[in-house]
């Protein structure tokens, strides 16, 4: 395959070097034969995926490198190994939902600029059945944080509600062409059987929920809280669950926030009750 430029838009640096990819690979849990692959670029990933026995389906934004890949994969393509989809994968979550009609697993390099939109969308993908992912070393400490550590933030709870989020490990700037500026991991997450929420609105209804509670990260969770609820109420929620005060938003747990919530939740229904029967 000749020399291809990568684009900026598409925030392409492609993954050379072998014994990451191998290292990638090894990390797939075997939950699944079925794999989704974001971007796969020049195939280089992709190539070991299928080699390992994988069914890979894969979503190329970038035009020009569609019909390099269909002539690389041919055989696969036409086995019905792989199947190539040229289209914006955040496009299809946003229109279907998810990204494959059966359960799947999620790996690829994703372009950075987009990696933590992805990510976001593949843990409301009841389908996914998780991710391995090489993503900014940055966005990997924030998924990867599990409480109590100054990075924890709302996408550290969100990766590990209902799964369990680690970073594997980190890949130096010079595996890659061209050389990106930030450093880069490989993150795993791995989803539980486990159903926290009874549907969709009630996820984006936490979600909400999160931002407030970092809507400023140094400042004590009770004042990011009483931003938006009210005072008392949540005097008698910190009491009933032992949290002091001047508890901080990184000093606090997945399980934790999830007690607040659903206090918080049962209070509003509450009072909704009692409004309706005035």
């Amino acid at each position: 395959m000749e020399k291809v430029k990568a684009k900026k838009q598409f925030g392409q640096n492609f993954l050379k070097d072998e014994s990451v990819l191998q290292k990638i690979i090894q990390s797939i849990p075997k939950i699944s034969t079925n794999i989704v692959e974001i971007g796969p670029g020049l195939g280089d990933l992709t190539f070991w995926l299928l080699k390992s026995g994988f069914c890979v389906r894969a979503y190329e934004i970038d035009n020009e490198l569609i019909e390099k890949l269909q002539n690389k994969f041919q055989k696969e393509l036409k086995d019905g190994n792989f199947s190539l989809i040229n289209t914006d994968a955040n496009e299809i979550w946003k229109k279907d939902g998810s990204l494959s009609k059966k359960p799947y697993f999620i790996v690829a390099n994703l372009p950075y600029y987009v990696a933590t939109k992805m990510i976001l969308n593949a843990l409301a993908d009841s389908l996914c059945l998780g991710v391995v992912a090489m993503v900014q070393k940055e966005v990997a400490i924030k998924f990867a944080c599990k409480g109590g550590e100054k990075e924890f933030s709302a996408l550290g709870v969100l990766a590990n509600l209902n799964a369990r989020c680690d970073l594997l490990f980190d890949v130096d700037r010079h595996c890659f062409n061209p050389i990106p500026k930030v450093l880069s991991s490989v993150i795993s997450i791995q989803k539980n059987d486990s159903c926290i929420f009874d549907d969709m609105s009630e996820y984006e209804n936490f979600k909400d929920f999160l931002k407030i509670c970092f809507i400023a990260p140094r400042k004590f969770l009770f004042k990011n809280l009483s931003t938006k609820f009210d005072k008392e109420k949540l005097k008698l929620i910190f009491e009933k669950l032992n949290l002091l005060p001047n508890i901080r938003p990184h000093e606090s747990s997945v399980a934790l926030y999830l007690d607040i919530y659903k206090l918080i939740r049962k209070d509003n229904e509450r009072k909704q009750r009692g409004q309706s029967c005035n």
